[in-house]
């Protein structure tokens, strides 16, 4: 498919019809520009003497990469000098940033995973950033980590940057999901698929399959099924497929269809999974629905859920509408604790 109008052209067009107000057209046209910068970084690392480890762990107990840090400064100082944010949260900071005391505040409030994928980053692997977009409360005081707790529904907007072979954006704002590459050329994102679409079926499924022993048993019984291949109960062959980059991982699926599992299992019983719910789940839900697929934690639907936390976990089942309502049917039978109902 030959490129379409530029991004800049794109939201040009959306304001003017009244899909999106201004304000989140220049709000989505900064957060991309940050998204150019952080590619940059991300192309350059070796160069640059950004890759390997910080030396520290983040709010999630992970070893934080150098990028995972120069990143997340990255969108936090383009993104505060817009003053079209009321606050930021991001998957690296343990608590949000409101805008500057004395600064105009805008109407919106962003939410981040400034590299996803990091630990793929030392080997050339694909990376990512992923955004959302939720609406601030109208209030006076400074913004507040409890601000930030609104279903996935109340997303205004989603979007990821791949960082790859070539530079990919995908973008959603409620009416379809919406894809771009980057012109090395003129530096300029280019529409080159205004209607993303998820086939309905599948052959390929994405999981850490080293984990299967942890798995609960509706998700053991579900791969087994898909194992057993043409002979088996689902009367096809299936292909394994994992990069353990979420962004490379859903962008597959919305070109050709898929499921991405991340499961809850046995390894900590007091998580609800491990995919963040507001970083990555939301934001990567928003943009599958709109491309018709479906996004779902194997009892129920990701968006739906009302947030407990910032840093709040999920399980993940995600992609090809007809093969995460087969998932769906595997745990009928059981909590969400992964035990068997009577």
């Amino acid at each position: 498919m030959p490129a379409g109008p530029s991004l800049k052209e794109f939201l040009a067009t959306a304001h003017d019809n009244g899909t999106i107000p201004g304000d989140l057209e220049q709000l989505l046209a900064e957060t991309v520009t940050a998204c150019k910068i952080i590619g940059y970084n991300v192309q350059r690392g070796g160069l640059l003497d950004v890759l390997g480890a910080e030396g520290h762990v983040n709010v999630q107990g992970e070893e934080q990469k150098k990028l995972d840090v120069i990143t997340n400064d990255i969108l936090i100082e383009h993104m505060q000098q817009t003053n079209l944010l009321a606050g930021m949260a991001s998957e690296e900071m343990q608590d949000c940033l409101p805008a500057p005391e004395g600064e105009p505040k805008g109407r919106y409030l962003l939410v981040f995973d400034p590299l996803d994928g990091s630990s793929n980053i030392d080997i050339n692997m694909s990376v990512g950033t992923i955004f959302s977009v939720l609406p601030a409360p109208k209030k006076t005081t400074p913004i507040v980590n409890e601000d930030f707790l609104q279903p996935g529904t109340a997303q205004v907007a989603a979007g990821f940057c791949l960082f790859g072979p070539a530079t990919m954006l995908v973008l959603s704002f409620g009416h379809g999901t919406h894809c771009f590459t980057l012109d090395p050329d003129s530096e300029e994102f280019m529409l080159i698929d205004p209607a993303m679409a998820v086939p309905k079926e599948t052959q390929e499924y994405a999981i850490n399959a080293s984990n299967q022993r942890h798995w609960h048993a509706p998700v053991q019984h579900y791969i087994s099924d898909l194992l057993e291949g043409v002979e088996g109960p689902r009367g096809k062959n299936f292909n394994l497929r994992w990069i353990a980059s979420m962004v490379a991982e859903i962008y597959r699926v919305l070109c050709r269809g898929g499921i991405f599992m991340y499961p809850r299992d046995n390894r900590n019983p007091g998580s609800k999974g491990r995919l963040r719910l507001m970083y990555e789940a939301n934001p990567m839900a928003m943009i599958v629905e709109n491309a018709g697929g479906t996004a779902s934690t194997g009892h129920g639907r990701i968006m739906d859920i009302q947030p407990e936390g910032l840093h709040e976990r999920v399980a993940v089942f995600m992609g090809s509408r007809h093969e995460v309502e087969y998932v769906e049917g595997y745990h009928k039978g059981y909590s969400e604790e992964g035990v068997a109902k009577i």
